[in-house]
């Protein structure tokens, strides 16, 4: 195991280049199954859930091969093999393999999947959907069992606005008979790029991007090639750290549309930005005022991105109130940043920061993904050194982080752990 440690003090310039999104890479990977040819996925993250992903598709029959991001998946020899756990726990996203898979092969076997623990997360809107479809879901052993005779079209309402769902049922729906409609539907960008991916491949929808998608049903799919959109998780996290020890640095390979409610926040605590096609720039301001942010589903501010707003938040003149109505779980960092100096009390749902806190380096612990970004943001900005263990958590969502930051003039570097701080690391 490695940790990350991190020299603050040091201001950062020049440019940055963001990778593909994550969170569109772990279903379009998926979306490859239901093809009866070749599908190439091009500027794909070079991250563990890629890999992950990769490997299960190789176990149930997938040729697959990921080289320079790009990833080429023939799914013809595929079969319908069981995934009860093993590589499933370790992302969340591996959910969307039940669409996939019942959608091409009218049934499934995944075990519950993993990932980041950020509370309760049911899938209960996706079984609602798969079984609107037709399929019958049950839980055996810890494993959901997919079955169907065939899928058939029909109008299901999620009860709750899900990114997961709604992929997950256009998923299954593309190759059902007949017409699904998605009724309040996600609106996030990722969902427009797997719309886009299977549009590709032959599926019929319309509506991607609205709260209402509408699916007419197709007999088969084929291959063809696809480039993912920019991670706006990634440029956010990018532009946050931007903010906090940046002299002028330019985030490359960005949709600044995708990112507004962000751009807005940071502009309102003094940040000067300038936006371009697929370029950001993000000034150096002379002070950080507090602000309120509020997580709401797209285009509302982004849940992925409360984390790192938080560190940043600490830096702020005044009382900021931070609340995610999204994940009430998501406020694992703030014990960690409070280690390293930070004026931050969690009340429910929502962190109350007070600024400017003097941040010193410490040893803190990545909870999870977003966490991660948070600590690596905390300690830019920190006296001395930080160590961050956890460093799983950061590698499934960033490509290349420390080569990326160390070349706008960061000082960090990975270094493995001893094992007597493996056995600590156990042990807390």
């Amino acid at each position: 195991m490695e940790k990350l440690k991190i020299a603050g003090g040091y201001p950062l310039k020049g440019t940055i280049k963001v990778s593909g999104a994550k969170n569109s890479a772990v279903a379009l990977i998926p979306a490859t199954i239901l093809a009866e040819s070749p599908v190439s996925i091009e500027g794909l993250p070079d991250i563990s859930d890629v890999h992950t992903l990769q490997s299960l598709l190789e176990e149930i029959g997938g040729d697959v091969t990921f080289q320079d991001g790009q990833m080429t998946v023939d799914p013809s020899q595929m079969i319908s093999m069981p995934l009860p756990n093993g590589k499933v726990k370790k992302l969340r996203a591996s959910y969307y393999l039940m669409g996939a898979m019942l959608g091409r092969f009218k049934k499934a076997v995944i075990g519950l999947p993993g990932g980041c623990y950020l509370g309760p997360r049911p899938i209960d809107q996706h079984i609602k959907g798969f079984e609107a479809l037709g399929a019958k879901v049950t839980n055996e052993q810890g494993a959901i069992y997919l079955r169907a005779d065939e899928l058939r079209g029909a109008r299901i309402y999620l009860d709750v606005v899900s990114v997961g769902a709604t992929i997950n049922i256009m998923l299954a729906a593309v190759r059902a008979k007949g017409r699904t409609i998605i009724e309040n539907a996600a609106k996030e960008p990722e969902i427009i790029d797997v719309s886009t991916l299977l549009t590709n491949m032959g599926a019929k929808i319309k509506g991607a991007g609205t709260d209402v998608i509408r699916i007419d049903g197709v007999e088969t799919l084929t291959g063809c090639r696809h480039t993912i959109i920019p991670d706006r998780i990634e440029a956010g996290t990018y532009m946050i750290l931007g903010a906090a020890v940046g002299e002028g640095v330019l985030i490359d390979n960005v949709i600044p549309f995708h990112l507004e409610s962000l751009i807005a926040k940071l502009r309102e605590m003094g940040v000067p930005i300038e936006t371009g096609d697929e370029q950001v720039f993000i000034g150096k301001g002379n002070q950080l005022n507090a602000v309120d942010i509020k997580t709401l589903v797209y285009p509302g501010f982004p849940t992925d991105l409360q984390q790192p707003f938080t560190a940043l938040l600490s830096q702020a003149k005044g009382t900021s109130l931070v609340t995610d109505t999204i994940y009430s779980a998501r406020f694992k960092h703030i014990d960690e940043l409070r280690r390293m100096n930070a004026d931050i009390k969690v009340e429910g749902s929502s962190a109350i920061i007070n600024g400017p806190a003097k941040l010193q380096g410490a040893k803190v612990k990545a909870s999870d993904l977003r966490a991660g970004a948070a600590l690596v943001i905390a300690g830019l900005m920190a006296e001395g050194i930080t160590e961050v263990s956890g460093l799983e958590h950061i590698d499934r969502g960033y490509s290349g982080l420390v080569e990326k930051l160390n070349g706008l003039g960061a000082t960090i570097w990975r270094e493995k752990m001893s094992e007597e701080e493996m056995e600590q690391l156990k042990s807390s």
